[in-house]
């Protein structure tokens, strides 16, 4: 098999990733501008991203008696300080504008007698959030100029003298070879899964925290042209029900349930609150002989095991299914719980490209929103919808300045033609000595023995990470030898060269901060202890093979980074 045909395109503004942030910025520019935009989307718009199946509450809200500073303080707790104040402030000032926004667009938000907003803790609300995802998607759909072209998996940027002029890729659906240019190209895909061995091997490998479809393409793309990239090394582990891996916060804030190790006791308070902290509480008792841990839910009110039946239906039908299976109530049985796998993914942790205060890159004209962008931890859905919206605007006005020169032809063909020939080199492959599945299960196997999994307790120390950087590289070299029959194969390929190039940008970020400031998240054996020393954002940029580290400063509260080549 070979690319069926190609196709060179035109647009304004270029958004590759249909989720939560490239929706809401497609509808940003539209409303601004009649600028033409196109949408590349790997899967299909309205059931993609980590909003695919739903979810049940908005986790980043201001609610009453709060201000957006407040936000920002209890996510540079949650970080230790290692966050950017001037995205989180930005963020922040419009969660709530978002949040109207999208119940005009009919997300149904939970209401009390009064018709305040029903709120579960101190920045989150309740929603009834199945159709999320479908309802900025039938927004972006009644968009004028707007093209959405689903099942397009973009594999590379397109940049000269680090200017974005955007993208290629190939359709899954029909074989057809695209490039895209563009005066100005948003990154808004998600964050990467799969680098480590998950919880649940084999069949079940699916049943994982964060979306398996993820696989860090916005990252590896711009990791290969060159952009500065911040915070890998501040990974993100889920504090989990166990089996189902549903979420937990909906248990400890809907009921106020406590971590509670085997023998009763509980246990969350002597490590910390923090969201590593938890974690490493978890991973503690277990190691020392005190697990399994659970939530206590045992006692609950009726009322309660209905509100946490209905809730999980909402989002990890698992987890509903699994008491029903039982045949206890929530009241009846504690829920165990285990930690995740690691992922990257900068809605949760700083991690990602290293943007300015408009979420512009260091690539001009490249910007990232939601997942991808860097700095800003603790975004989730509604964070993502301002990132988006803050991106659209400075896209904007960016291109009301500016007079963006075309292409000429002859280099748009030679360049497509070019990524033809890397495509069908795997299309015309016979006899492989490795399929995918193999490859990717010795890169989950190598990342989880030598730089931090599950298998090692998420600890790691310098010799491991050394091994684990020699390992993949070889994985690498392998890779290039694998082989494609048809275009949804090539599409793994694709996602397991961007997974390596992933790995070895967070094994370079673990083995430079020399300090253990997040347990569990960076927890290295070599530095146990925390140090003032690295308060400071660990940075990099990939120039070939060769990663170069990166510190700098930490941006104080009230001040602002912006770019300044």
């Amino acid at each position: 098999m070979k690319i069926e045909g190609k196709k060179i395109l035109h647009t304004d503004v270029l958004i590759i990733g249909g989720g939560t942030a490239g929706c809401y910025a497609a509808m940003t520019i539209r409303e601004q501008s009649d600028y033409s935009i196109i949408i590349a989307e790997k899967a299909n718009i309205r059931r993609s991203g980590c909003l695919a199946a739903g979810v049940n509450a908005l986790n980043a809200y201001i609610t009453k008696g709060h201000v957006p500073q407040d936000y920002v303080d209890y996510a540079t707790k949650d970080a230790d300080g290692i966050v950017r104040p001037d995205l989180l402030l930005t963020m922040s000032e419009g969660l709530n504008r978002v949040t109207a926004k999208m119940e005009q667009l009919g997300l149904v938000i939970l209401k009390d007698e009064n018709g305040e907003y029903v709120a579960r803790g101190n920045r989150n609300i309740k929603i009834n959030g199945e159709n999320f995802k479908p309802l900025l998607a039938d927004a972006v759909s009644k968009l004028d100029d707007v093209t959405v072209i689903n099942q397009l998996n973009i594999t590379d940027y397109l940049v000269n003298n680090n200017k974005i002029e955007g993208a290629v890729g190939f359709s899954i659906a029909d074989g057809t070879a695209y490039e895209i240019r563009a005066k100005k190209v948003l990154i808004a895909t998600g964050g990467a899964a799969g680098l480590y061995r998950p919880n649940n091997p084999g069949f079940s490998r699916h049943k994982m925290w964060y979306p398996p479809f993820n696989t860090g393409a916005g990252y590896a793309m711009g990791m290969e042209a060159g952009a500065e990239m911040t915070t890998f090394e501040m990974r993100f582990i889920a504090l989990r029900c166990k089996d189902t891996i549903a979420p937990t916060g909906t248990i400890a804030q809907g009921v106020g349930a406590k971590q509670i190790n085997a023998h009763g006791e509980v246990y969350e308070t002597k490590y910390g609150l923090t969201t590593s902290q938890r974690v490493y509480g978890t991973v503690e008792e277990n190691v020392q002989g005190r697990g399994p841990c659970y939530l206590r839910t045992e006692g609950i009110s009726a009322e309660q095991d209905e509100s946490l039946l209905k809730a999980y239906l909402n989002m990890a039908p698992g987890q509903t299914l699994k008491w029903v299976e039982s045949g206890k109530n929530p009241s009846e049985q504690n829920v165990e719980i285990e930690g995740t796998e690691p992922y990257i993914v900068g809605g949760h942790t700083a991690s990602g490209y290293w943007v300015d205060t408009e979420r512009e890159t260091t690539i001009h004209g490249l910007y990232a929103a939601g997942d991808v962008a860097g700095g800003c931890p603790q975004k989730y859905v509604t964070g993502a919808l301002v990132e988006g919206e803050i991106a659209a605007h400075s896209i904007v006005q960016k291109l009301n300045e500016e007079q963006v020169a075309d292409t000429a032809a002859s280099d748009e063909e030679a360049v497509l033609e070019n990524k033809i020939a890397e495509y069908d080199a795997f299309l015309t492959k016979q006899d492989p000595a490795f399929t995918v599945e193999e490859l990717e299960e010795a890169m989950q196997k190598v990342m989880d023995q030598y730089a931090g999994g599950i298998g090692t307790h998420y600890q790691f120390n310098e010799k491991q990470l050394a091994m684990a950087e020699e390992k993949i590289k070889k994985l690498q070299i392998l890779a290039k030898g694998l082989a494609a029959a048809d275009m949804h194969e090539l599409m793994f390929i694709y996602e397991l060269k961007e997974r390596l190039t992933v790995c070895l940008t967070v094994i370079a970020h673990l083995r430079a901060r020399k300090e253990t400031r997040w347990h569990s998240f960076a927890e290295n054996l070599d530095y146990p202890e925390k140090s003032d020393a690295w308060l400071c954002y660990v940075n990099s940029k990939k120039n070939g093979d060769q990663i170069t580290m990166i510190r700098r400063d930490l941006v104080k509260g009230g001040e602002t980074y912006e770019h300044r080549d």
